[in-house]
């Protein structure tokens, strides 16, 4: 009776993923794949010299390493490849940001980078910026496809996920699977995303490699994207749930603050820690010392140079780009940690 309630569960969620999996993809850009040939808006190239090009970069925010990282990548390259850069930190202020992108615009801006602090509200802004015959690419986050916009530049989480999944699968075998879940927020199509991705790869693995799966999950809590957020909902977890032995979380940040809640228990040779994302150094390290699992690429240095480099390519050549580009997708292990490990990194 047991098993047969187990099978109604399993497949219960794998058509609750197809569903949500669905729902979520209807009102995202029209490609999802930078293979393929269904491009974004055609740019004339400009006649200017690479030293005359002006890239502006509003970045929703500065409040955490990661977009630290960005922009410090974005200088880097820029100072590199010999063209010019303006930054603006809107400062999670959606207004800001709008006036930010405006102020730009009357510098005389030839290409707007744009990691959008609201996927509705940033829409007016790209249509200003392509009235001003001014060319915009996404950066990172997800706008809304009423957007004008060439490309969106961004890693893929739920490709990202499906690795990380079909990992830890490898790495339990036929062993039972009890799992809790840490998400970020309530709604977030990121979170959304990275989650269905891990399920879904260590389901398709398990059916893959033993016929059928022993899988089964138990709590999801809720970590607001932050380390202490997610130490906190980890301890919750741990107290209903003291037999769990997989740990997925939504990023790096909010794993490390479950790790402390997972050593204050002494379950640290219980628990398996699996990252949909980020790649953070903190997390890499970590993975170098046998400590944490895995985790999935979502380099922001990689993904605002992706962006600039296609910008270049828009601007000095009139290449035309698929509605989503993404960065290669990662699981970061033991294994292969050292070649994405930069202790010199800002995130």
């Amino acid at each position: 009776m047991i098993n047969v309630f187990r099978k109604f569960k399993l497949l219960f969620l794998v058509l609750l993923i197809v569903v949500f999996t669905a729902a979520c993809s209807y009102d995202q850009p029209a490609s999802t794949d930078s293979s393929e040939s269904n491009s974004g808006q055609a740019v004339k190239p400009i006649d200017k010299e690479r030293s005359e090009i002006k890239i502006g970069f509003s970045i929703k925010n500065q409040n955490a390493p990661y977009f630290v990282a960005m922009v410090k990548e974005a200088e880097n390259v820029a100072k590199k490849g010999g063209f010019q850069i303006i930054t603006a930190d809107a400062q999670g202020d959606m207004t800001k940001q709008i006036s930010d992108v405006n102020d730009m615009l009357t510098q005389g801006i030839d290409l707007l980078l744009l990691d959008p602090a609201d996927p509705e509200g940033l829409v007016p802004a790209t249509k200003s910026a392509t009235q001003a015959g001014v060319p915009v690419v996404i950066v990172d986050s997800t706008i809304s496809s009423k957007a004008d916009y060439v490309t969106t530049v961004q890693s893929n989480n739920t490709e990202n996920g499906k690795l990380v999944g079909e990992w830890v699968a490898s790495q339990f075998g036929k062993k039972e699977v009890k799992a809790a879940i840490l998400s970020g927020e309530k709604g977030n199509p990121a979170g959304l995303e990275r989650r269905q991705g891990v399920i879904q790869g260590l389901i398709e693995a398990q059916l893959r490699n033993n016929g059928t799966t022993n899988l089964e999950f138990v709590a999801q809590g809720w970590g607001n994207w932050a380390q202490e957020g997610g130490q906190k909902a980890m301890e919750d977890t741990l107290v209903a749930h003291p037999d769990i032995n997989l740990l997925i979380t939504e990023n790096d940040s909010m794993a490390l603050g479950a790790k402390t809640a997972i050593a204050q228990a002494g379950k640290e040779d219980q628990i398996m820690i699996a990252a949909a994302a980020d790649g953070q150094k903190e997390a890499l390290e970590l993975i170098k010392n046998g400590e944490y699992a895995v985790t999935g690429l979502n380099d922001p240095a990689l993904i605002v140079r992706t962006g600039i480099e296609a910008s270049l390519a828009i601007l000095e050549e009139g290449k035309s780009y698929p509605k989503t580009t993404y960065t290669p997708a990662v699981a970061i292990t033991k294994e292969n940690v050292d070649k994405y490990y930069n202790p010199d990194s800002e995130f």
